[in-house]
């Protein structure tokens, strides 16, 4: 069954297109990812799902509510953690829930078994303000008072942004534990390693939507061979990866240069090519792509997908 469901979706800050006609739907008990940069479109379409925000075009249900003429219902059973932490800084943490809870007319204790593994993290400092929390602490103190009227459908809204690794991890391992709750939760990140953690991710740039998958539909769907690419002239490096005659797209991507191509076999040529260019202690070696190279690869609109599995196309 459906939780959410998005059709022709559009908003517009004056000149500025936020979201173009989108159009989706997210199964009720489903981990959803909104995968894009910033400025691509998610805290609008967060904040027009979560009533927020009038679109300008499009319908959008919400466990079968219109988010325009049913957002009472609406704002009854989800739970919203905007990116910006908006929590009241100079209540402590256990002021912040009690409130929270009251507004929703329940208790802490009514849905303490929800929130648990969340808040017992920083129970100890329940009498804390929690404008002088840190920024993980923050997080999990913002995701308890969403949770603690016990919504049917979770908003999160690139809730790991400025958060250290480790918390990061232990804030998806939380999402994993709520999802078996039978919570439909929606998360926007700018991060694209998290889309394996999601059951489906929809990746977005510019308001629209430029595919729809499984993390592993979307990474099987990538046609081309992948190499990683580096040397000791890592200045220079990218723009002579660039000039390969069988170079698709470079970029660079941590340590090394991804550089995409049609031949299996172009290694040794792109090998030999950088070697001409002066290069020394060259390293190429094919790789898998992940999450972020098929992004950028449907960015620039190069056919290299096809139609993903779930039946629509990746690549328009």
């Amino acid at each position: 069954m459906e939780s959410v469901r998005i059709t022709g979706l559009s908003k517009s800050y004056g000149k500025v297109r936020a979201l173009d006609s989108i159009s989706l739907s997210v199964d009720k008990g489903e981990l959803f990812g909104f995968i894009g940069p910033d400025g691509s479109g998610k805290t609008t379409l967060f904040r027009i799902l979560t009533t927020l925000l009038l679109p300008d075009s499009g319908q959008a249900t919400v466990e079968g509510f219109d988010t325009v003429k049913e957002y009472r219902q609406i704002r009854k059973i989800a739970g919203y953690m905007p990116g910006r932490f908006s929590l009241y800084q100079d209540l402590s943490v256990e002021e912040n829930l009690k409130f929270f809870a009251s507004i929703f007319k329940t208790t802490i204790q009514e849905n303490y078994y929800l929130i648990r593994d969340i808040y017992s993290q920083i129970e100890p400092f329940k009498d804390r303000p929690a404008g002088k929390l840190s920024g993980g602490m923050k997080q999990k103190l913002a995701l308890s008072c969403a949770l603690i009227h016990k919504p049917a459908v979770l908003f999160l809204d690139e809730p790991t942004t400025g958060v250290d690794a480790v918390s990061r991890k232990e804030f998806w391992d939380m999402l994993a534990r709520l999802k078996k709750e039978g919570i439909t939760i929606l998360v926007s990140t700018p991060y694209m390693d998290e889309a394996g953690r999601c059951d489906r991710v929809a990746l977005i740039q510019q308001g629209k939507i430029l595919g729809i998958d499984t993390p592993r539909g979307i990474v099987g769907a990538y046609k081309d061979k992948l190499l990683a690419v580096r040397s000791s002239g890592m200045y220079k490096l990218l723009f002579d990866v660039q000039e390969f005659p069988r170079t698709i797209r470079a970029y660079r991507s941590g340590e090394f240069i991804h550089c995409s191509v049609k031949d299996e076999n172009a290694g040794d040529e792109l090998r030999n090519f950088l070697a001409g260019k002066g290069h020394e202690m060259i390293e190429v070696r094919n790789i898998s792509p992940d999450v972020e190279d098929c992004f950028l690869a449907l960015m620039t609109n190069d056919r290299s997908f096809g139609t993903s599995p779930s039946g629509q196309a990746t690549n328009d």
